[in-house]
């Protein structure tokens, strides 16, 4: 079972859901890309997750309950107290993290949203930015169109999403294949609405970032679950 929550009003803008998901037989979930960072309490106690560049296969246990919050691509500021970089590719125990303290699993909201007063927000081109690229803009482009230069935009990037720009390109473009295609859309308008150059130029991106064809990604298959928060 998994279920998602809005976020209330001292969370919304920033973040993009809560999350609850219980196990009742033993799982392997494939976990993908899609820009975002969780806060996860689990079994093990809590963590930070992502951003992740790359796939990522949980175990889970019957029985096992997760409890979760996911901030929007690029939101997630300061609220650590270290940039999102720090969570590239990984998960970090909160013990590491002492500007954050939580008490419990139904403390997450009320703790973010302490954190979410008390430090800086992400910088005001982050929403500019994921809008862009989404729309098939350029790295390019982008930079020209927020009047930086390439290098500064990437600064940028790494300092709001916790990678560069061409990274968060390739995230955003496959975020947007998957919508596309669960929506029931041909293989070709997939590729063509999310801004690939042709059916290849997808089939690439999509195993280097999921690791599976997309066709076993949306088969939703033991193994090779989508939900790309769930776990993370």
């Amino acid at each position: 079972m998994y279920e998602e929550t809005a976020p209330g009003p001292s969370l919304a803008g920033r973040v993009a859901c809560l999350w609850v998901q219980e196990t009742a037989a033993p799982l392997v979930q494939r976990v993908v890309p899609d820009g975002c960072v969780d806060l996860i309490w689990g079994p093990d106690g809590p963590h930070v997750a992502g951003p992740d560049t790359g796939h990522f296969l949980a175990t889970l246990r019957p029985g096992e309950r997760f409890t979760g919050i996911r901030f929007r691509p690029g939101a997630v500021g300061e609220v650590f107290g270290v940039p999102p970089e720090e969570f590239r590719d990984r998960r970090v125990p909160l013990a590491d993290l002492p500007a954050f303290e939580l008490r419990g699993p139904d403390d997450l909201g009320r703790a973010v949203a302490v954190r979410l007063r008390e430090t800086p927000g992400p910088d005001e081109s982050v929403p500019a930015v994921t809008r862009a690229l989404r729309h098939g803009s350029t790295v390019a482009e982008v930079a020209w169109d927020l009047g930086l230069s390439e290098r500064q935009l990437n600064r940028r990037c790494v300092r709001a999403f916790g990678y560069g720009p061409k990274v968060l390109q390739r995230v955003v473009r496959f975020q947007r294949a998957l919508a596309l295609a669960r929506a029931g859309a041909r293989l070709a308008d997939v590729a063509a609405g999310s801004g690939y150059s042709d059916q290849a130029h997808m089939a690439n991106d999509v195993r280097r970032l999921a690791g599976v064809p997309l066709g076993r990604l949306l088969a939703g298959q033991t193994g090779d679950a989508s939900d790309t928060g769930a776990t993370a």
